[in-house]
Order: C-alpha cells, then sequence, then structure tokens
C-alpha cells in the first residue's frame, strides 16, 4: 500500500510542471536586435530635429515670398518655429518609444527595503 503522502507529492509534482510550462509559454523572447532597434530610434528622433528646422526654414523662405516681409524676419522666425515643432516632436517620439520600452519590460519588481538600522 502507497504511503499517504504520495498523492500529494504527485499532484504537487504535477502543478510545478502545469506552472512551469505556463511561464515557459507566456515568457517573452528576447530580442538579440536590441541596439540595432536603438541606433534606429535614436536616427528617427535626430531625422525628426533636422527635418523640423529644414521645414521651418522652407516655411520662413515661402512667407518671406509671399508676403514681402524682410528676409531676415521671415527666415529667423522660421527656423524657431521650426525648431520648436522639432523639440515637440522629438519629445513626442521619445515618450511613446519609452512606453514601448516599458510595456516589453514589464512590471518592476518590487525592490528589498534598506536596512536602515546597521550603521
Amino acid at each position: 500500500m502507497p504511503p499517504a503522502d504520495d498523492p500529494r507529492e504527485e499532484a504537487i509534482r504535477r502543478l510545478d510542471e502545469r506552472a512551469a510550462a505556463l511561464g515557459a509559454r507566456t515568457q517573452r523572447p528576447l530580442t538579440a536586435h536590441a541596439g540595432e532597434q536603438a541606433v534606429g530610434q535614436a536616427y528617427k528622433i535626430i531625422a525628426e530635429l533636422i527635418g523640423g528646422v529644414l521645414i521651418g526654414l522652407a516655411g520662413g523662405a515661402l512667407v518671406v515670398w509671399v508676403f514681402k516681409i524682410p528676409t531676415a524676419v521671415g527666415l529667423i522666425g522660421g527656423v524657431l518655429i521650426g525648431f520648436a515643432l522639432s523639440l515637440w516632436m522629438a519629445n513626442r517620439t521619445a515618450q511613446r518609444l519609452m512606453a514601448l520600452a516599458k510595456q516589453d519590460t514589464g512590471p518592476t519588481p518590487p525592490s528589498a527595503p534598506f536596512d536602515d538600522d546597521e550603521e
């Protein structure tokens, strides 16, 4: 006759196997191209910064040509508006990329409290 603990141990073993299978099935695969993705994202932000300034310069030149205002006023104003717009776009892109990065890594584990008693 088998001992009374055998069914419990068998149930615990099966539960452990099912938990391991669930963990393996739900674990996200690690990407091998994380460095390349980071470089691509950095180039995207740089392109937004440069593109915003160039679009502002072109917009300022268009305003100078259409409204016949002094060249310096139109070009400097266009560059400043384009620069502000590019900063806003780069910030928005960086926030979106950070949200994606946090979503990929999952919640942060709780940290252990510091022991203030030891000095």
